[in-house]
């Protein structure tokens, strides 16, 4: 099968290989046609080292397919189900799992970094996050694969799969964000996008979407912004709708040092601070006992939007049935599985909302 391939940190191109084969299904294992793949910007940072990545690697995380065969001890998926991919699949008898913290379970991403998920002759190659999606077939665990019905698009399973639970997941189950709030969004990529529909959805009153391009504030309207600004037009702003006290709820989706700050100027005294970017981990961010003291704000991760996906993949999906979440109208372009990397160095362009690879 074909499949883009990753040779060493930092390249900038991906290989288009036509000789690669897919390891499994093993026992507990799923394996998947890929109809459909997301673009996001958690790809971008495996490829320059923001995030670890063994290589050689198939990256890609953020897919729908149909289901080829299961392994031993998978009873409930049979050949021909469509499926969305969940990247961050629990274990199930982990402490984290037994807490009802499933977005917190590593076993199976784990797993990922130290065990080949595809094969080119001799060559062992790895799955993003255990995935590899940038490949017309994957591997995944049994519950990285959550059944959908056979009328949700492959494109639209996709972007559940990662980007709308994120940014919506970020403000419903993390934030927990209630009628009336008031909303920043820091960032307006993809999961941006999401966190704009995922506050308008919510109910609040006041939804500012903030991005370095101007190109983005209109899009982000479309989605359910109530105003917009770049970062230097935030404060006054923020005055203008607050009357200086901040807002509620932060949403910073980038995450390096300077959004933080700003996320944090932004939210009230007693406000809310949501992480939602990965970041990298060689950033640091500076916060003084007593600013952390006196400001009483609250600073929470929300690791893939605090999601079950086996529960939320359904929920957001009903949401789009309804006409509550627009997710084909984030869809900015229809790829071809070799157009990935010119896809990747794009991720910065001011129209970009989300690519998709769509799979023949």
């Amino acid at each position: 099968m074909r499949a883009a391939v990753l040779h060493t940190i930092g390249d900038e191109k991906l290989d288009i290989r036509d000789d690669v084969t897919v390891i499994g299904p093993g026992p507990g294992e799923v394996h998947l046609k890929v109809r459909a793949s997301g673009i996001c910007h958690s790809d971008l940072s495996a490829l320059n080292g923001g995030l670890p990545q063994p290589v050689p690697a198939v990256l890609g995380h953020e897919a729908a397919g149909d289901v080829i065969a299961v392994g031993d001890g998978v009873d409930d998926l049979a050949a021909g189900d469509r499926v969305a991919v969940n990247w961050l699949p629990s274990c199930g008898t982990c402490s984290h799992c037994r807490r009802q913290e499933p977005y917190l379970c590593m076993t199976h991403v784990m797993a990922g970094y130290v065990m080949p998920r595809f094969a080119a002759g001799d060559l062992p190659i790895f799955g993003m996050a255990g995935c590899g999606a940038f490949a017309e077939e994957m591997v995944v665990p049994r519950a990285g694969a959550v059944k959908i019905d056979d009328d949700v698009p492959y494109e639209v399973a996709a972007l559940v799969g990662c980007g709308v639970t994120t940014g919506v997941g970020a403000v419903i189950n993390t934030a927990r964000v209630r009628p009336g709030d008031t909303v920043v969004v820091i960032g307006c990529g993809g999961v941006g996008i999401a966190a704009v529909q995922g506050a308008r959805v919510a109910g609040a009153s006041v939804i500012v979407a903030v991005d370095t391009v101007a190109a983005r504030h209109e899009a982000a309207k479309r989605f359910g912004a109530t105003h917009t600004t770049d970062p230097d037009g935030l404060g006054d702003l923020s005055t203008e709708l607050t009357g200086g006290e901040g807002f509620d709820y932060a949403f910073d989706i980038v995450a390096i040092p300077q959004t933080l700050r700003t996320a944090w100027t932004a939210a009230r005294r007693g406000g809310t601070v949501v992480v939602v970017g990965a970041g990298r981990a060689d950033h640091q961010v500076e916060f003084s006992p007593f600013e952390l003291l006196f400001e009483s704000k609250t600073m929470v991760p929300s690791l893939y939007g605090s999601a079950d996906p086996h529960r939320d993949f359904p929920r957001l999906l009903g949401l789009w049935r309804a006409g509550r979440l627009d997710i084909e109208g984030m869809i900015s372009r229809r790829l071809r599985l070799d157009q990935v990397g010119d896809a990747l160095a794009s991720l910065g362009s001011g129209d970009l909302i989300r690519q998709v690879i769509v799979h023949d």
